[in-house]
């Protein structure tokens, strides 16, 4: 009996559990609840803005704004910079942090904070977009989307009551949407003179904490109020309308325009003291106004004088004549090495009465600090001829309007087209195999031009001016520029040689109207030509 009720069992077992999968199955098929539908399936240019950013969180802002240029560039451009742009960075947090530590370290009773390592890591931010503001402000308006998750080491050291903690934050992670506006806008280089950052909204901001070597943020509650006071305070300090402020330049010297022209006559000099070792002295003069950007002016080096006389004349454009101040100084010219410093002094310009020219002799001191002792001993005296001439107030009007203005085409020039002009301004390290006396050679349109020679010269300066008239804009033409090299002698052998050309596309002349270059000259080591280009139209 045993052994038939056992068969009976497993029988009974197997056609139940047949019986149980069939009837499911139909059950399963044939009643399904009615009040689940089927998914509606639409294009995604009928969503509306709102579903299409919850089911594409990521998307980059110029794909869903319109008003969002793409940066592909600027990534491009701060993933090669970005190891140099690390070290400027963290220079200048260190500056912004230092005073705002300082302020708030005596309420907690901490004696110090340090960084004691400060780096952003090798992962640069990324930029989804930016956002540029026209306005009738002299300003520029930016609005970038940043996002950076990067792997920076930053590791600050903390001592209060005798004891010392060390505090890393590690995988940080920020989103912001700053404004940067570069204000004023003044026509000189880096032309505006502050930069000002401010956040249009809360960052959101993500990283790990670790003190004493061990992960803060995994302790309750931490995590959550360590974010949101970080918020808060970055809040308080630069959201809108509030403004971190880095100034590049002084405004009111950078909107400073011409307003005289200051005549210097290099004399002579008396008594200077003797400088190389066999008891002579090859002196020449350095003049620079201060504030001038510009290259220093410089006299002609006379060789084996203790008493030289120049006689030489330099114009100076003054800006400012209450605080600029013309320097004079005297160096003891070397063939090997540096130049030694025989001595200088300065005019003060506001000292000096318009219109009117003054000889001055001056004593010449090391330097200009009035408490040296090296200042008491005798180096010699320099004697100069100055002569201010402010600009009359049509001259002034002139040059505050433009400076960098393009004169109009003469009368006569057609209506539709223009004039070209081409200065040749000189080259530099050009070199013959055979000989270097330099000239240039321009072809345009099939005619062609030539500077003078200058003989037994690798730094030519021409200073050459060639005008064409055209009946239209030379958009699609090209200039070829070929230095060359004649020989001075009757030269059979080798008559003339090439240094180099270059192969210039007018088109971008044409639209900025005024382009002045320093141009590698194919087929050359080192060469280099300065060609300006301007397109004056009537």
């Amino acid at each position: 009996m045993g052994f038939f009720s056992t068969i009976g069992t497993c029988f009974g077992f197997g056609i139940g559990t047949s019986i149980g999968v069939v009837i499911g199955y139909y059950v399963f098929i044939y009643f399904q609840p009615t009040h689940v539908k089927d998914p509606i399936i639409r294009p995604l240019a009928e969503q509306d803005a709102k579903t299409l950013q919850q089911m594409l969180p990521e998307i980059p802002l110029w794909i869903k704004n319109p008003d969002f240029d793409r940066l592909d560039w600027l990534n491009r451009f701060v993933e090669h910079l970005w190891p140099y742009l690390d070290k400027a960075i963290c220079k200048t947090a260190r500056t912004i942090a230092k005073p705002i530590i300082a302020e708030q370290i005596p309420k907690y009773k901490i004696d110090s904070v340090e960084f004691e390592t400060l780096t952003l890591g090798s992962l640069p931010p990324t930029f989804q977009g930016m956002k540029v503001y026209n306005t009738d402000e002299k300003e520029l308006i930016m609005e970038p989307s940043v996002k950076w998750a990067g792997n920076p080491n930053i590791i600050v050291a903390i001592k209060a009551f005798g004891l010392r903690a060390t505090v890393q934050v590690v995988d940080l992670q920020v989103f912001a949407s700053p404004r940067i506006t570069l204000k004023p806008l003044v026509p000189s280089f880096p032309c505006f003179a502050n930069i000002y950052v401010s956040l249009m909204e809360k960052p959101h901001v993500d990283f790990g904490l670790k003190l004493l070597g061990a992960d803060v943020m995994s302790i309750p509650g931490v995590y959550r109020l360590v974010q949101e006071i970080i918020k808060e305070q970055v809040a308080k300090m630069y959201l809108w309308p509030k403004a971190l402020e880095v100034q590049i330049m002084d405004p009111t010297k950078a909107m400073k325009v011409p307003v005289g022209i200051l005549h210097v006559k290099v004399l002579r000099a008396t008594n200077l003291k003797k400088k190389d070792l066999l008891g002579g002295a090859d002196p020449y003069v350095k003049l620079k106004l201060s504030e001038d950007k510009l290259p220093s002016k410089k006299t002609t080096v006379k060789y084996k004088k203790l008493n030289p006389e120049w006689n030489e004349e330099f114009n100076m454009v003054v800006k400012d004549p209450e605080s600029q101040f013309l320097e004079l100084s005297v160096y003891d010219w070397e063939q090997i090495g540096k130049h030694d410093k025989m001595g200088m002094n300065v005019i003060q310009l506001k000292e000096l009465t318009a219109d009117e020219a003054k000889e001055l002799t001056l004593d010449l001191h090391k330097t200009m600090e009035p408490n040296d002792p090296e200042n008491e001993k005798s180096r010699g005296e320099i004697t100069v001829q100055v002569l201010y001439k402010p600009f009359k107030d049509d001259e002034l009007a002139q040059n505050s309007e433009d400076p960098n203005a393009i004169e109009k085409a003469p009368e006569g020039t057609p209506a539709t087209g223009g004039l070209l002009v081409i200065i040749i301004h000189e080259a530099e390290d050009v070199e013959g195999k055979h000989h270097t006396n330099p000239y240039a050679r321009l072809i345009f349109k099939g005619e062609e031009r030539k500077t003078k020679h200058v003989k037994k010269n690798r730094d030519p300066r021409w200073n050459e001016t060639f005008q064409f008239t055209l009946e239209e804009p030379p958009t699609n033409e090209r200039l070829y520029v070929e230095v060359l090299s004649a020989s001075s002698k009757l030269g059979l052998l080798h008559p003339k040689e090439t240094l180099g050309y270059v192969d210039i596309n007018l088109s971008d002349a044409v639209s900025n109207k005024r382009i002045n270059e320093k141009y590698h000259l194919i087929d050359s080591r080192n060469g280099k030509i300065q060609i300006e280009l301007q397109w004056r139209t009537p």
